[in-house]
């Protein structure tokens, strides 16, 4: 049996973390900065868990993460 294929822009843009979730960063952060108020700013901060319905989209793309 050959081995699955990751998609390569997944692993470019999540992390498994410990327990299992999908962490990525936070969206709405790339430009566009002076007309976002400071408390999106700071609460956009670090990165992100995904919801329970896009983590079932990104999991089989990813099949040796853990």
């Amino acid at each position: 049996m050959p081995k699955m294929k990751t998609k390569s822009s997944c692993k470019k843009r999540f992390k498994v973390s410990a327990t299992g979730k999908i962490i990525t960063a936070q969206a709405g952060k790339r430009h566009g900065m002076i007309k976002r108020s400071n408390k999106f700013i700071r609460n956009a901060r670090g990165t992100t868990t995904l919801s329970k319905a896009d983590e079932q989209i990104i999991k089989p793309m990813m099949p040796y993460s853990r």
